[in-house]
């Protein structure tokens, strides 16, 4: 799949972080469906503030009722879920205001949702935000940075994508 991209052969594919904050592995997210990477390779951050972008760009593919998480299929085919916070779907939406629907294209960087993190930290386990490539056992694999850092949101890489 990744070999037209852009008309080219493409090695790999590039995702910023989705929001400013600090880096965590995907091991460290006190959740076993994500730590234990049964919804495949990412990363999260622990956020500082609210304002959640497209880490890639693509089309909207999902965009949760309860607004707590989106996915975006690259032109390359790899499938990003970005899930803000932990447990919030309880939230039914209270907290999120959304800046995008389902079947828009948007560009690396595009604001997607707004979160209310004292809101959600008031209402939910948790404000972490994990980053996953939910199709990473069909032929992608995602690399992630090595030791947790401070991110900025629309410009730190944090995750590569390559092809199995």
């Amino acid at each position: 799949m990744l070999k037209k991209w852009f008309g080219k052969k493409a090695e790999s594919e590039i995702l910023v972080s989705p929001v400013s904050g600090q880096l965590i592995k995907l091991e460290d997210v006190p959740d076993p469906v994500f730590s234990q990477k049964l919804m495949g390779e990412g990363v999260a951050i622990k956020p500082n503030n609210g304002s959640i972008v497209a880490p890639v760009s693509g089309e909207v593919v999902q965009l949760a009722d309860t607004k707590h998480a989106f996915g975006i299929k690259t032109n390359s085919g790899a499938e990003v879920l970005v899930h803000i916070g932990l447990e919030t779907v309880a939230l039914k939406g209270e907290g999120f205001q959304t800046f995008a629907r389902v079947g828009d294209t948007v560009n690396k960087g595009d604001k997607i949702i707004e979160a209310d993190l004292d809101y959600i930290q008031k209402n939910a386990s948790s404000t972490i935000i994990p980053i996953i490539i939910t199709n990473s056992s069909e032929g992608f694999l995602a690399l992630s940075l090595e030791s947790p850092k401070v991110v900025t949101g629309g410009e730190t890489t944090i995750i590569t994508i390559k092809q199995k």
